[in-house]
């Protein structure tokens, strides 16, 4: 029965001409309050969209319909900002390699040339939640074949270092680095992961924070508050849950009643 009704609006959009865009909206949005009433639309005349590259991109990981495609624009942007950063770049968090693909191609297109991307990731799935992890996730959750990113990331400038953060870290101790993407769901690792770039990051280069601010990952949250609590750059939220900072920019905490 549900998938009756779900499938109501498909098909009356189906039908609607595709220049009916304002009608199909004020359905979408009407349906939407019926089923998600806290959900929030946002505008689809969004240029970005219609990126030629990024869309093959998306496809490429099949993630062009999913619910990360705001995230990886926000990442493809913020590489920008480190073009003429020096410094490797690196991944914590690989999962089939999507961000790690992303960003070792716009290093090949950096000002800095010679930049290697590491990316470091079990391929066991998450490691156990603690106390402030909340009950969303669960051991082995997120699992992905070491092989699968490793095809995915095949012909990229890419070091993949297999086992648990921070384990390999070392490996990368003599390293500096202009951006840092952390994407590893739960408090321990997230931590781990600040408390060993942030030293080694160059002036001006970033550390992006996948959910941070994101309900189902609260310790990440939680490490990314503690960690730059008393430091001077902090983290910037961003819409789509995460958070990134600049090295060396002192960030303005804004605090309304």
């Amino acid at each position: 029965m549900l998938r009756k009704i779900l499938s109501v609006p498909r098909l009356i959009l189906q039908r609607m001409r595709s220049d009916d865009f304002k009608p199909r909206m004020r359905l979408l949005r009407g349906f939407g309050k019926i089923v998600f009433p806290e959900y929030r639309f946002k505008t689809p005349y969004l240029d970005w969209w219609n990126d030629e590259w990024f869309n093959r991109y998306l496809k490429r990981f099949d993630e062009m319909n999913r619910m990360n495609f705001d995230r990886r624009w926000n990442l493809f942007q913020l590489l920008k900002l480190t073009y003429a950063v020096e410094g490797d770049t690196a991944e914590c968090g690989v999962y089939k390699g999507s961000s790690s693909y992303l960003i070792a191609s716009c290093n090949n297109q950096a000002a800095v040339t010679g930049k290697v991307h590491h990316a470091f990731d079990s391929f066991q799935g998450l490691s156990s939640p603690g106390e402030k992890d909340g009950g969303h996730w669960s051991p082995g959750a997120l699992r992905s074949a070491f092989e699968e990113a490793q095809t995915n990331l095949d012909g990229l400038d890419v070091n993949i270092y297999t086992g648990w953060i921070p384990d390999k870290f070392p490996e990368v101790a003599d390293k500096t680095f202009s951006f840092v993407h952390i994407d590893v769901d739960l408090y321990e690792p997230a931590k781990d992961s600040l408390e060993f770039f942030y030293p080694r990051m160059a002036e001006g280069g970033i550390i992006l924070m996948d959910d941070y601010g994101l309900g189902t990952c609260p310790g990440v949250t939680t490490a990314g508050q503690e960690f730059f609590s008393d430091k001077p750059e902090k983290l910037v939220s961003l819409s789509a849950g995460a958070g990134y900072m600049i090295k060396g920019k002192s960030t303005a905490e804004f605090i309304f009643n």
